[in-house]
């Protein structure tokens, strides 16, 4: 059953993050989909799930753009696992700490990205327009989630316990 659900993410993820999140851009960045629903099943999933899932969600985003093939399926895996091993190792994960690992998440695969495609005679101008714009907009991004998805989860475990 988990894996009808993590591939129906992936390939749900694919035409969001290439044809509906163009249209939400602010100030040119759009958010890293792939990277903010990693974080999420590694936190709600563990890591082993996070990783596989975020290896998966990288390499099938990477087969649809002309970037590096492994410098996606690096970061988004890397980022499930991290997530996965937050969720293990705190008793509470609030929406802050979400959006706060989602942030450094975000800022770590921009620095991959940026060591790795781009030349490094413009790296300040890359991660003060695009890497720290990027994380801030993935933070929000996950800590809106975030807080739909606890409110859900509140909201039906309440259910459940007044029908007893």
């Amino acid at each position: 059953m988990n894996v009808l659900i993590y591939s129906g993410l992936v390939l749900l993820l694919i035409p969001l993050q290439t044809t509906l999140l163009p249209h939400v851009t602010v100030w040119e960045v759009k958010p890293d989909a792939g990277l903010v629903a990693a974080c999420f099943v590694g936190l709600f999933a563990g890591e082993l799930q996070g990783l596989v899932v975020g290896l998966a969600i990288g390499w099938a985003l990477n087969l649809f753009s002309a970037g590096d093939l492994w410098v996606s399926l690096v970061t988004k895996g890397g980022a499930g696992f991290c997530a996965g091993m937050m969720g293990r190792h705190l008793t509470h994960v609030s929406p802050m700490l979400m959006g706060i690992g989602v942030f450094a998440m975000s800022c770590l695969s921009g620095l991959v990205h940026l060591f790795t495609l781009i030349s490094l005679s413009d790296s300040w101008w890359y991660v003060s327009s695009i890497i720290l714009p990027q994380a801030c907009y993935d933070a929000l991004v996950a800590v809106v989630l975030y807080w739909i998805f606890s409110e859900w989860l509140v909201r039906e475990r309440f259910a459940m316990i007044s029908r007893h």
